[in-house]
């Protein structure tokens, strides 16, 4: 026996469904079509055929074997590349437009480790001239594509930009790609090696038909402060105090042009950057390579003004380097800011602004 408790209602009936039926066609044909589809667009169905023009009956089920042909293609609206008229905002030329972040697995050469496969963050923009609305920028990652099977080097890098160049008629274009370049790094005594990982972006400019190249390289260091040390020093010597100076987790930025034909390879600014400052942070690390590392730093402690200077005077020796650009931020361990420095050289990286945030993108974990 089936028991149903009293607070159920029973199912409409037949007449009762018709009175509401009639009820939601009447609210329909007195309602606008975003009404009506916002409520539920298959109310459309339920009016008198000659009265369904604003309502367009769709389909709702994804059409997998729908297959377009060229005529389909020509007929799709492409509002990127519509007239003038459709521009919103003031009709300003765009020095950069494109796309940012576009990750692939790219080919590089290497100076020691042969060819070498790596995820790659692409950026490409374009500049767009004031009468134009847009670009289509899928075109852009297309024409990578055409070139992403090759082992990369600046010629196929120029290759790309040219061919987006010409897909989207521009005249200035600008590509970049940044990667995580893994290098062994050996201990300082233990004979240990571990592998360091270099963020480093290779980077093409063509303006007004001339192409430059450039070169970016995060080096992270250790910075022990020589006033720290002498304090520390003094402390001992005067009053037989254990006193340690304060050293931290450094970054410097280093942006480069490339002049000369004779190839600049990864390992050649890291090494110069090694040399201008020795105290790059360790990877593996056994008792003898800590108290070694205490050596070195006590025998390189830095100010973040020191550092700057000490990068400049490497990079002005290398003549296949140009103008440049050292960013260096010393995280501090003994204050709650940091300590910055920028110092260029040349007229390309010279700027009376900066980005509020350029300091904070040098915030490094390892």
């Amino acid at each position: 026996m089936n028991v149903h408790p009293s607070e159920m209602k029973p199912a409409p009936d037949r007449d009762e469904a018709k009175e509401a039926l009639a009820l939601l066609r009447s609210w329909a044909r007195a309602a606008s079509p975003e009404e009506v589809a916002d409520l539920d667009p298959a109310i459309a169905r339920l009016l008198p055929s000659g009265e369904v023009s604003n309502y367009p009956v769709l389909a709702r089920e994804y059409p997998e074997d729908f297959a377009t042909s060229a005529a389909y293609l020509a007929s799709l609206p492409d509002l990127q590349n519509g007239p003038a008229s459709l521009i919103r905002g003031t009709r300003q030329q765009l020095q950069h437009v494109g796309i940012s972040n576009f990750r692939l697995p790219i080919r590089y050469h290497t100076r020691d480790n042969g060819d070498l496969t790596l995820e790659t963050s692409v950026t490409g923009t374009v500049s767009l001239d004031a009468g134009k609305k847009g670009i289509n920028m899928s075109r852009i990652m297309r024409s990578f594509y055409k070139h992403a099977e090759k082992t990369f080097s600046a010629d196929v890098m120029e290759a790309a930009l040219s061919d987006y160049i010409t897909d989207l008629e521009s005249l200035d274009a600008r590509l970049q790609m940044r990667l995580s370049y893994p290098a062994r790094v050996r201990s300082l005594r233990s004979g240990l090696e571990g592998y360091q990982y270099y963020d480093i972006a290779m980077e093409l400019v063509k303006n007004a038909g001339v192409t430059r190249k450039f070169m970016h390289l995060d080096y992270v260091y250790s910075s022990t402060c020589p006033c720290s040390l002498e304090l520390s020093e003094h402390a001992r010597a005067a009053r037989g105090q254990l006193a340690t100076p304060h050293s931290q987790r450094s970054v410097a930025r280093i942006s480069v042009e490339l002049v000369e034909e004779d190839c600049l390879w990864f390992e050649d600014l890291i090494e110069l950057a090694r040399r201008a400052v020795p105290t790059e942070t360790q990877v593996m690390v056994k008792r003898e390579d800590e108290q070694a590392f205490a050596e070195l730093n006590a025998a390189n402690p830095i100010f973040v003004e020191d550092a700057a200077r000490l990068f400049c005077e490497q990079l002005l020796a290398d003549p296949r380097i140009g103008d440049f650009r050292v960013v260096a931020s010393h995280q501090e361990s003994l204050h709650s800011h940091d300590a910055v420095s920028v110092l260029t050289e040349g007229e390309t990286f010279a700027a009376q602004s900066l980005d509020p945030r350029l300091f904070q993108t040098l915030i490094h974990g390892r």
